[in-house]
């Protein structure tokens, strides 16, 4: 889940400086909107538009236009939320909005000229990139079942192989199955950004039929306005994963339930482990499975739900954009920036002890992994419901991550990963490349 317009100026000096005061000589509009705040704070200091400090500290959402039109610190006079929408109200027909921040123990409002005009956007690029991905995992499903075909009918196999394109609908299982998981993750997402009002996009699937394993890296939504408090960005943060885990947990059931056991091919390749996954090995087969000499051979269900189960460990991570950054976000507030470097020197260390696998999720994290998405009420806490869900959702990361996500046993397979690597992390130094050029303009 990415954020259009949604995410703090935090670790991005090159954004601080867009952050504008109105001039000084405009007391008349200080003055009133001192009066309409004093409605909901006692103001103990108005804070000067001059401070450098309050500027980097505001955590301006981008895409708001920047102007900071005043500053007060006191004490608020009810609850936050209350607050928050009574203030929101009178605002919003001025073009403004509030911020709402607690700093060296005070409550702080600060008052922001230009909102969050979120337009219509056509749902066709979106139409678009989900046929597109189906047909690419369709083709991973095909792919898939000629492996099973091969098992017990090699003639039919390499028939099958050699006109593939007219035997997609083999990959159906697979390609249904993911394309479930997938849309029910964006989908949980999508359904509670609108049921808190929050403007979204439709879920954007990416496809990937040459250079990713699984046919796909995934789908995002994309937020086009600030959540108004931790307990909105923690719905929809954690609905998405928890949403597609209810379909991946079975898919991954009936999967390996129907799944041969043999022992490990030549140049296949072993899917990793997680805590969740090897249990559920060890349910239905009645022992944990690889043994030593044989390994379940996973057929296209479980395929496409171990394929869930893994997508749903790494948007947990607790870090920057992903949802696990979100949730951890949304718990402990700035506190969660703590954990970057700490989650960067662990997956280098994965990298280079035991696979190059994670070297995309390095490059992610290096373009998403320092941006969070700030609340425009940074004062309400969560309660207790969503406090439990938060750690609910920190347990899954932990039973879903995948350490070692697979590990080939040909080193062909290993070029192929390699080249797919490669390819990927020139795309995103692209992006990267894309986005600091748009941070230049706007700063002309």
């Amino acid at each position: 889940m990415l954020n259009e317009t949604a995410s703090s100026t935090e670790d991005r000096p090159a954004l601080r400086s867009s952050v504008r005061h109105i001039p000084s000589e405009n007391n008349a509009q200080r003055d009133e909107l001192r009066q309409i705040v004093m409605s909901v704070l006692v103001i103990e200091r108005d804070v000067t538009p001059n401070d450098d400090r309050q500027v980097n500290e505001s955590l301006l959402p981008l895409g708001i236009d920047g102007r900071l039109s005043a500053s007060f610190e006191g004490r608020l006079l009810f609850d936050s939320e209350e607050a928050y929408d009574k203030l929101d109200k009178v605002l919003k027909p001025m073009n403004m909005l509030a911020l709402f921040r607690e700093e060296n123990g005070k409550h702080v409002i600060h008052v922001v000229s230009g909102r969050v005009h979120a337009g219509e956007r056509s749902a066709t690029v979106n139409i678009l990139l989900a046929i597109a991905t189906f047909f690419s995992v369709l083709l991973v499903g095909a792919s898939i079942a000629v492996g099973e075909i091969d098992r017990t009918d090699p003639a039919l196999a390499q028939q099958v192989y050699e006109n593939l394109l007219i035997n997609l609908w083999r990959g159906l299982p697979y390609a249904l199955s993911i394309m479930l998981i997938l849309g029910a993750h964006e989908l949980g997402h999508y359904f509670a950004a609108r049921h808190h009002k929050v403007a979204v996009t439709l879920p954007y699937f990416i496809p990937a039929p040459f250079i990713s394993l699984f046919g796909t890296y995934g789908a995002f939504i994309q937020l086009r306005e600030p959540m108004r408090n931790r307990k909105v960005l923690l719905d929809v943060g954690a609905s998405g994963p928890l949403f597609g885990l209810l379909f991946a947990i079975p898919i991954v059931f009936i999967g390996l339930a129907t799944s041969p056991v043999a022992p490990p091919e030549p140049g296949g390749m072993l899917e990793g482990n997680s805590l969740l996954y090897a249990l559920a090995k060890t349910m239905v087969f009645g022992r944990f499975l690889p043994d030593g000499q044989v390994d379940v051979t996973i057929n296209q269900l479980a395929t496409a739900g171990w394929v869930g189960l893994l997508i749903t460990g790494l948007n947990l991570l607790p870090i920057g954009q992903l949802d696990g950054g979100h949730i951890l976000y949304s718990l402990i507030g700035n506190r969660a920036r703590w954990l970057y470097y700490p989650i960067i020197v662990a997956l280098i260390i994965l990298t280079l002890r035991f696979t190059e696998a994670w070297l995309l999720w390095l490059a992610l994290l290096f373009l998403f992994g320092r941006m969070y998405a700030a609340p425009l009420d940074m004062i309400t806490k969560l309660d207790p419901r969503r406090q439990f869900i938060a750690v609910l959702s920190m347990v899954v990361f932990a039973v879903t991550v995948v350490p070692i996500p697979f590990t080939f046993l040909s080193e062909g397979g290993n070029n192929l990963q390699t080249q797919g690597v490669m390819l990927t992390l020139g795309l995103v130094v692209g992006l990267r490349a894309f986005q600091n050029f748009r941070l230049r303009g706007r700063r002309r």
